[in-house]
């Protein structure tokens, strides 16, 4: 999710756990602590220039449910032998510096991006994509706790501690809402799929930008794959999906390029690919949408019949116009177009923080 977001969730868990004496600074302790794990840039940065490999090991050690735990006890550790408040409420403050760093990833993994919660174990990146990175609708409600406990007075304590855990509630209840508005848009991308023969095909949905009520689905396909959206305040009956075709053969063919293998294990396969001028590109299918991507590589270059692996490149992409955005907004008030077009193109989804 998005740095605003994170800040406002790890302060206030913090500010929830402490006693009421110590909630303004447990409100800045657990904004910083809320944003830590995605400090991860700043060293990778200096370790390498390969796009790949910044994409694919962001939210790795540092989001790991195997390591945060360990980093939260070391940092209360060094705290409570430092003395002040943390000695004086030392089981109070274990728990704000612990969930102010682990609810970091677990809100990371809502959206599509990918999460290595179980770092260094070699699964797949969570990616449960049921929240868009930036959602106004989730971030409000912490703003406004955080808010009213900032700028609560000695006598309105109280109120200050149930204001950061109302707006907790209300966020974590708007999360709910959209693990079931995922239910809703996965089981009709279901028997739409089926009823054009990819029942059994390799799918993802995920909100469009700023919003829960209009869903991207892309499903695989032998040639390619096929994209639709569903609105669900305006569309009824099946998805209307747009197929689009990708060069499969110069991806199987090019498969043992390391480049190639470690997106193929980042994304789970959700790649477009295409050769342009000789180079191999692939495009992340979970963020942006055809023809516009957020993550487009250059990974190889033809070589007689095969394919020679090229320092990764990441081409630029187009942020999303005003015009864009305006079309989503009226997309999800309106169904697709008689002729089936229908489609959205934002260009959205960029990268995570």
């Amino acid at each position: 999710m998005d740095s605003l977001s994170q800040v406002l969730l790890g302060a206030s868990v913090a500010g929830v756990a402490v006693p009421a004496a110590h909630r303004r600074a447990a409100l800045a302790a657990g904004a910083v602590l809320g944003t830590l794990p995605d400090l991860d840039s700043l060293p990778l940065w200096l370790l390498t220039d390969d796009p790949v490999a910044l994409m694919t090991l962001h939210r790795g050690a540092t989001h790991s449910l195997l390591v945060l735990p360990l980093v939260a006890w070391a940092v209360w550790w060094l705290f409570r032998r430092r003395g002040g408040r943390v000695a004086g409420a030392p089981r109070h403050w274990f728990w704000a510096i612990q969930l102010a760093l682990v609810t970091h990833p677990l809100l990371d993994a809502f959206t599509v991006y990918g999460t290595q919660l179980l770092w260094p174990l070699p699964v797949h990146p969570a990616m449960w994509s049921s929240l868009f990175i930036i959602d106004p609708a989730y971030t409000v409600w912490l703003l406004l706790g955080v808010v009213v406990a900032l700028f609560a007075g000695a006598r309105a304590r109280v109120a200050g501690r149930h204001a950061l855990a109302l707006g907790l509630a209300l966020s974590t209840a708007y999360v709910g809402w959209s693990l079931a508005a995922k239910a809703m848009v996965e089981r009709e991308a279901q028997r739409s799929l089926a009823a054009i023969g990819l029942a059994d095909a390799p799918r993802f949905s995920v909100p469009m930008p700023l919003n829960t009520l209009l869903w991207r689905v892309v499903a695989m396909t032998p040639e390619g794959f096929v994209e639709g959206e569903r609105s669900l305040v305006a569309d009824r009956g099946p998805i209307r999906f747009r197929h689009h075709r990708s060069d499969v053969q110069a991806l199987e063919s090019a498969a043992g390029i390391p480049a190639v293998q470690r997106l193929a294990w980042f994304n789970r396969g959700f790649m477009k690919a295409r050769v342009e001028d000789g180079r191999l590109l692939l495009s992340d299918l979970r963020m942006g949408a055809e023809s516009d991507y957020s993550f487009t590589f250059a990974v190889a270059e033809r070589e007689g019949d095969g394919w020679r692996a090229l320092p990764p490149e990441q081409l630029q992409w187009s942020a999303p116009r005003s015009d864009q955005l305006a079309r989503l907004w009226q997309r999800i008030w309106n169904g697709p177009s008689a002729n089936g077009a229908g489609a959205v193109q934002t260009g959205a989804g960029g990268s995570s923080p």
